[in-house]
């Protein structure tokens, strides 16, 4: 369900599972960890995410969540999400059609993310009685604002690709039949790069490392609490049995 290859000094990673839309289990979550660690191992410029089937991802599988338990797929998520914190080269995102969840979040944590005209964005944790995850509190204020972190974050809703990109969440927008030839233009630049100096520059660009590692652990403490409330239970089953909330629960 993970595809990884290696091709130029570039290291493919493609979420391959369309009949969920590319929904992510935890197994999912370590072979991405696997991969980007590796990044660092070898002669790898740069790393490529990307799903298939004109589909990034739609975030957690929540069914399969809901029947494991949320402790392994914290653990493996948290595994993943700081392996691609910490991932020394250059990470791009190539973005089409849905980013939902961590879809979105991660997308933080990369360098460069194009994504197509029709990608279809949101951080709906708020929705399933959750928090904001993986540093996304301390990150969409600095580069969106407070005021668009707090629609974004506080209303959960779905959002397109041009405010994606007011908001400092992607790079740069582009049709779906040209984005691929950017996203090559883009690899092809930094594979022709010095490594050393690319993954210093990028070291000095991303600073604040240690900042984000604190709010990171800090909203995995709030999230973790708040997975386990009643109005996130009950998110989660009127979820999975497509039936409206019980709002006398929220309360």
């Amino acid at each position: 369900m993970i595809n990884v290859s290696r091709n130029n000094a570039v290291l493919t990673i493609e979420i391959d599972r369309p009949e969920k839309k590319n929904a992510l289990v935890p197994q999912m979550y370590i072979d991405i960890a696997e991969a980007i660690e590796s990044a660092s191992e070898e002669d790898i410029n740069a790393v490529l995410i990307q799903g298939t089937k004109g589909c990034f991802t739609a975030g957690n599988d929540i069914s399969d969540f809901m029947s494991k338990g949320n402790d392994q797929d914290i653990n493996e998520t948290f595994r993943f999400m700081m392996a691609l914190v910490n991932c020394p080269v250059p990470v791009v995102a190539k973005v089409e059609g849905l980013a939902i969840g961590i879809g979105t979040t991660l997308l933080l944590h990369c360098d460069f993310v194009y994504c197509a005209d029709s990608a279809k964005f949101a951080m709906p944790f708020i929705n399933l009685g959750l928090v904001p995850e993986y540093a996304s509190s301390y990150i969409l204020p600095r580069i969106a604002g407070n005021l668009q972190a707090a629609e974004l974050l506080l209303l959960g809703e779905t959002f397109g690709a041009q405010k994606a990109y007011e908001c400092g969440i992607v790079t740069s927008v582009h049709t779906d039949e040209t984005l691929s030839e950017v996203v090559a233009q883009t690899l092809a630049k930094l594979v022709a790069k010095p490594k050393m100096a690319l993954v210093q520059s990028k070291a000095l660009l991303r600073n604040q490392s240690a900042e984000i590692e604190k709010h990171i652990t800090a909203e995995l403490a709030v999230f973790a609490q708040a997975m386990v409330s009643e109005p996130a239970k009950e998110a989660f089953s009127a979820f999975l049995e497509k039936r409206p909330v019980n709002r006398l629960i929220y309360k």
